[in-house]
């Protein structure tokens, strides 16, 4: 709880003291997640949710920077039995620069992941794994979208683990990284 309200303060400070335009939002959607990477072997995407709070500094009509702090669900499910998944429940902080032309826009920019709960079920039982994953998941996110002057956004984004979200085991680097797409709509307060 404390590294989010870390990061509330930190988003809002932001907002506060840049020399820019700055709105606040709220953003939410859909997700596709799975793991990649080479120790990864038969995993299906699974669907979740993520949303949460949105600054955005605008400097100047083309770039502005935005800092987000999103609850973020990820995980993964068996291929065989989609019962079976692993559910990951992240605090995602990414913060992503973006290039505006009317309306559209591109973005992209580096995301820590704070893992808030990880656990495994069989559409019946639940069993906590958090010790198997890392606290803190480094990653990146690229995207586009639109977004009217009034308020409203759309987007679509990658994020895509560059660090492993799972801990060593035996002392061997376990390669599989949270990757997953996000489809969302969001409203920018302090609009024209």
């Amino acid at each position: 709880m404390k590294k989010v309200l870390l990061s509330l303060g930190l988003v809002a400070g932001i907002a506060a003291t840049a020399n820019a335009q700055a709105r606040i939002g709220l953003k939410a959607g859909g997700s596709l997640t799975n793991m990649s990477g080479s120790d990864v072997s038969s995993t299906s995407s699974k669907f979740g949710f993520h949303g949460g709070l949105v600054a955005n500094l605008a400097f100047g009509d083309a770039l502005s920077l935005q800092p987000e702090v999103l609850f973020s669900m990820k995980g993964y499910q068996d291929p065989d039995n989609s019962k079976n998944k692993v559910n990951l429940n992240y605090i995602d902080v990414p913060v992503m620069l973006q290039y505006n032309a009317d309306g559209l826009f591109f973005e992209a920019g580096p995301q820590l992941g704070f893992l808030a709960s990880a656990k495994v079920t069989d559409g019946t039982n639940d069993m906590d794994i958090k010790e198997a994953f890392k606290s803190v998941d480094f990653g990146y996110a690229v995207g586009l979208g639109y977004k009217l002057e009034t308020g409203p956004m759309l987007g679509l984004r990658y994020n895509g683990g560059i660090t492993s979200a799972f801990k060593d085991v035996a002392g061997k680097t376990v390669n599989a990284r949270n990757s997953a797409f996000q489809l969302y709509v969001g409203y920018m307060f302090g609009g024209k």
